[in-house]
């Protein structure tokens, strides 16, 4: 087996104001609410794409952004274009701007103990604890035979 694979980098962030966190509903693929992200460009450096991605979805310039964490997901073998998904998880708790929605969902702010009442991707709140636990680092999925299960570690 060799060490190189094929990555589709992304990032997410979780952006704070006090007890409050800032959610983006999605209207493609599914309808739910996460944090804001996107894809990393080519030759983007990471912190610079969830600085981009974030103004584009959200409005807000934010700033003194933290990388907290990283989640994996490596498919079935063979099942998708990369072998390995990979979104860098970020923290805000600073930004300038007024918030307003775009193509990608409605955006607005809930407190963060009223998100489990909305509707949440798969996993999304395993891969909150990474966001939320200074001890954990990683949100790892692996799918084989058909099941896909998930470390944090």
């Amino acid at each position: 087996m060799g060490r190189i694979e094929r990555v589709e980098l992304t990032n997410m962030c979780m952006i704070c104001d006090g007890s409050r966190v800032l959610v983006l509903e999605r209207k493609k693929n599914w309808r739910g609410v996460t944090f804001p992200g996107g894809h990393v460009e080519p030759g983007e450096s990471f912190v610079a794409s969830v600085i981009r991605e974030v103004r584009e979805e959200t409005g807000l310039e934010i700033s003194d952004v933290r990388l907290c964490g990283i989640k994996q997901y490596v498919p079935e073998a063979g099942t998708e274009q990369y072998d390995r998904y990979i979104v860098l998880l970020y923290k805000a708790n600073r930004f300038a701007g007024e918030i307003k929605s775009s193509e990608e969902g409605n955006v607005f702010w809930i407190e963060r103990k009223e998100l489990e009442n909305h509707a949440l991707p798969h996993g999304f709140d395993a891969m909150i604890r990474v966001f939320e636990n200074d001890e954990l680092t990683e949100n790892y999925w692996v799918c084989h035979n058909h099941e896909l299960n998930y470390t944090n570690c």
